[in-house]
């Protein structure tokens, strides 16, 4: 009998593709697909729940064929993010004039994640305060304890390392290795990497023209596959989420949720604070806000459903140029930089809210101005090198509680809730990526203001046609 239901599940994710090819024949536009493809996966997860419930055999094995479709997505995207780092930002930087507009657009693109990681500490701060929020109020089972052993353990490989150990991580050694995503630093060290070649060849102008021109030749060449590939896995999005929200609903901890529901709820208000805050941000540099909303929409929606910062890297990189009008190299530099500096959900409202919930149980006042001076500072540093995927808000939290003298283990009490929060962490992670390349644009000329503006600008997935 469980054989026969397990097929039942997998046809309906087949209708779901059948559905989605569907509506792509039909030209249907690629935000209405990627929408529809979450409110399809939201509804066989709950199907799943319901009927069989998270710990039975038929939920197991459906979800893992389910997975072909989120999993097996999301490991493509990690397939392309390398080779469009390195070549987008290669070829960008060898089409800019002056090899100092690279530092311009490094220090604004860096300085906005760096401060709003640390506005959206003080976001953290208060949203605990005003819901009330502390450890003592959360009961410890078996496994927020377990949790808390690995923490301890986890935090004693981190602790040691100095702020200019920390900066050492980010200069690649092995650039073979850093491609394989070997570390939590990989992606920044790539990005170094291609900058270093691109200068290069901007040196190599001024003495030898016919050689950089010949290698100019050859990476606009490798430009264009790339991103033909990019364009085919994008694609794909709707059936990613679809499979990724199925997977995730179903084993969904409704109990834990209800029991945390306070803090759930703390977490995401602050979480939509956060997400106004970039919007008044665009709204000051002149930028409609709502225009950036609707145009990074199925962005977000990825986000959310993967929980992978590093693995949103494609589509950011796509909507930035594509509906944004941000210029390339700072589309591509802020995309992969906010994957791992400064992440606003992750290295900034989660750290910065445990330590408030922490501090009582220590005699420790949260709301005294020098431990939320210090708390700000702490997680302004601690923000680079953060890794953009499952698990990058747990590194940040250990390194900002033991930074602040607080004990880690008290961190394993939120385990249950832990993959519904970051759900919300990692879209705000990617909304502020997109945040900061487009305010760079826009203060240094770079952005085409009237790709901004146009309602109708190309989606993710017409840059070519397939």
């Amino acid at each position: 009998m469980e054989t026969l239901w397990i097929i039942c599940n997998i046809v309906l994710m087949l209708i779901g593709i059948w559905l989605l090819i569907r509506m792509y024949k039909q030209k249907v536009s690629f935000s209405k697909r990627v929408f529809t493809g979450l409110g399809l996966g939201i509804l066989l997860g709950a199907y799943l729940q319901w009927v069989f419930g998270p710990e039975s055999n038929v939920v197991g094995v459906t979800t893992d064929w389910y997975s072909i479709v989120g999993s097996g997505y999301v490991k493509l995207l990690y397939m392309i993010v390398i080779p469009l780092i390195m070549v987008s930002i290669i070829q960008s930087i060898t089409n800019l004039k002056k090899s100092s507009e690279l530092g311009k657009m490094s220090a604004w693109i860096i300085g906005i994640l760096v401060a709003t990681a640390m506005i959206a500490s003080l976001v953290g701060v208060a949203t605990s305060a005003m819901f009330d929020l502390s450890a003592d109020q959360i009961q410890a089972g078996d496994a927020e304890v377990e949790r808390g052993k690995v923490l301890e353990e986890r935090l004693e490989g981190i602790k040691d390392l100095s702020t200019p150990d920390k900066i050492l991580e980010f200069i690649p050694s092995n650039i073979f290795l850093d491609m394989t995503g070997d570390r939590a630093t990989s992606t920044i060290a790539v990005v170094l990497f291609s900058a270093l070649i691109g200068l290069a060849v901007l040196a190599l102008r001024r003495r030898n023209p016919e050689q950089a021109a010949v290698f100019t030749k050859g990476i606009n060449s490798v430009y264009g596959v790339v991103m033909r590939l990019v364009a085919i896995v994008l694609r794909l999005t709707p059936f990613g989420i679809m499979g990724l929200m199925a997977n995730t609903v179903a084993y969904t901890d409704v109990g834990g949720i209800l029991e945390l529901g306070k803090f759930v709820l703390a977490s995401y208000v602050a979480l939509a604070v956060m997400f106004v805050i970039h919007l008044l941000l665009l709204l000051f540099t002149g930028l409609n806000p709502l225009t950036f909303v609707k145009k990074v929409l199925p962005v977000l929606g990825f986000a959310f459903t993967s929980r992978s910062s590093a693995g949103t890297i494609p589509l950011n990189v796509q909507a930035q140029k594509s509906n944004l009008g941000v210029q390339e190299g700072i589309a591509n530099m802020s995309a992969s930089f906010g994957a791992t500096i400064g992440q606003n959900g992750c290295a900034g409202i989660y750290p910065a809210m445990l330590a408030v919930m922490i501090a009582p149980t220590v005699g420790v006042d949260p709301l005294s101005p020098g431990f939320i001076l210090s708390l700000m500072l702490i997680v302004g540093i601690s923000s680079f090198g953060v890794a953009g995927v499952g698990g990058g808000a747990t590194f940040a939290a250990l390194i900002v509680l033991s930074a602040m003298n607080l004990p880690v283990y008290l961190a394993g009490l939120l385990i249950s809730v832990e993959p519904l929060i970051d759900m919300g962490r990692t879209a705000v992670n990617v909304n502020g990526a997109m945040t900061s390349g487009t305010i760079t644009a826009k203060v240094l000329g770079k952005l085409d203001n009237a790709t901004y503006n146009d309602p109708n600008a190309k989606e993710i997935d017409s840059s070519y046609n397939l």
